[in-house]
């Protein structure tokens, strides 16, 4: 895609959120009621998922490649299914998200466990299953070897590598430090000769997997770590050879995801076509055929397909400044508010008619319903001005943000709608519904669970 067609696609996908804000202002998607919730935009989604089939497989030379989407950056059933029906697979990093994966229809044969913490009964599940995993470190590699000896499995199983490559902008991110926490640290002393032997000596291991980071990383340190990765399944690949083997012993790379996301305008930036190009001009070995692929992206593929729309309630100053009060704030937004500085959002402002304001800027905060002094998704922001019944929308908000909830305050999880335009008509359809207030109640051990602790005796 060149700049002037992501130009193109970014006004675009513009024009439909301001349609699908007129719309939902109309339709009391949002309103005094529910004045709070998250949109999807049906058809960015399908385009993103298109556009990485495309980038990878224009480089991939006729690899086979799956592409498994991050559930944990939008863990929801309808959207797992939408992009399942678009040709993606899921990565999953827990029981829960592996039990929404199969909820959503996706075959264990196109699903992929990480996770630095596996339990000896979620390794058991995986393997009964067919599932892909992938080994984070030399101790769970010994509890698989005690599994596998009790159960043979199907479930193709790879090595997770730290290569160690150095972190990005954002160090909570960064998963390539000296120090991560996640896999086998390639450079640590004997690292490299304990890798090589571990695949020697187990025919079933047969996938090396590394994600050196995310938002933050530039896509050269992200290349960086995939090469370290090639180069150490082509070393195994030669010793296996060399002591008698047949073929190859590491078929398959797993490269992650982690492709940043530009959050500072519409535009795709950089794109999934940019980093399969750099890839294939860094790792060649990637895509001349000896190697199966898979990729692990997330918030590439969904942040700029969802907006958080909300009310504001009032408006106020404070030391000269405007404050506008509205209904999204860390309970939607936790990564902004704690760490604006990594994560700053931007913002759109609507009339009570949901009609795009265009005045001249005044310097505003965004405040959200949440009771500490830092709940504020945009700080000294110029925008126009804001009035009470006005909405503001959270851009680039599709993964990370709704679906990950703070209940700080006993908040309830906002509703989540995809939509789709077609000319001025605009249809929503519930991904999940608004929380309840009886859910929040027996979500808080309430109902029969709520004389238990008043039941207890002293002894």
């Amino acid at each position: 895609m060149g700049l002037d067609e992501r130009g193109q696609e970014g006004a675009a996908s513009a024009a439909r959120r301001e349609a699908a804000v007129r719309a939902a202002v109309r339709q009391q998607v949002v309103s005094a009621r529910q004045p709070v919730v998250a949109l999807l935009d049906v058809r960015r989604i399908r385009a993103a998922a298109g556009a990485l089939r495309a980038a990878f497989a224009e480089v991939g030379g006729g690899a086979e490649i799956l592409h498994a989407f991050a559930v944990k950056a939008t863990p929801l059933v309808p959207v797992l299914r939408l992009l399942a029906a678009e040709g993606l697979g899921a990565e999953v990093a827990s029981p829960g998200e592996l039990a929404l994966t199969r909820a959503a229809g996706v075959p264990a044969a196109r699903t992929v466990l990480d996770s630095p913490a596996k339990t000896t009964a979620e390794l058991r599940e995986a393997l009964a299953a067919g599932i892909t995993v992938n080994v984070d470190s030399r101790e769970e590699l010994a509890r698989l070897d005690a599994l596998l000896e009790e159960a043979p499995s199907t479930s193709p199983v790879g090595l997770r590598i730290n290569p160690q490559v150095g972190g990005g902008t954002i160090g909570a991110l960064s998963t390539a430090t000296a120090t991560s926490k996640f896999g086998v640290a390639l450079r640590d002393e004997g690292a490299r000769a304990w890798l090589v032997e571990a695949y020697l000596r187990r025919p079933w291991l047969t996938r090396v997997h590394a994600h050196v980071g995310s938002q933050g990383c530039p896509l050269e340190l992200m290349a960086a770590g995939v090469r370290e990765v090639v180069e150490l399944a082509e070393e195994v690949n030669r010793a296996h050879l060399a002591a008698g083997g047949q073929g190859r012993r590491i078929d398959t790379v797993d490269i992650g995801g982690g492709l940043p996301v530009n959050f500072a305008s519409d535009d795709v930036a950089p794109t999934h076509r940019d980093y399969a190009r750099l890839l294939a001009a860094t790792v060649p070995a990637l895509f001349d055929g000896r190697y199966g692929l898979v990729t692990e992206f997330g918030r590439s593929l969904l942040a700029k397909s969802g907006t958080i729309l909300a009310r504001v309630e009032y408006t106020k100053s404070a030391g000269g400044r405007r404050i506008a009060v509205t209904h999204a704030g860390a309970q939607v937004a936790v990564r902004t508010v704690f760490a604006p500085e990594s994560w700053p959002l931007r913002v759109a402002v609507f009339d009570a008619d949901g009609r795009p304001k265009h005045a001249s800027p005044v310097a505003q905060d965004i405040a959200g319903p949440c009771c500490f002094a830092g709940d504020l998704a945009a700080v000294d922001r110029l925008l126009p001005r804001i009035e009470a019944g006005d909405h503001i929308a959270l851009l680039d908000t599709g993964a990370y943000y709704f679906s990950h909830h703070y209940a700080y305050n006993t908040l309830p999880r906002p509703g989540v709608y995809g939509f789709a335009v077609h000319q001025q008509d605009v249809r929503f359809a519930t991904v999940r519904p608004p929380q309840t207030v009886e859910e929040l109640v027996a979500e808080s051990g309430g109902g029969s669970h709520a004389g238990d602790l008043s039941a207890l005796r002293r002894p």
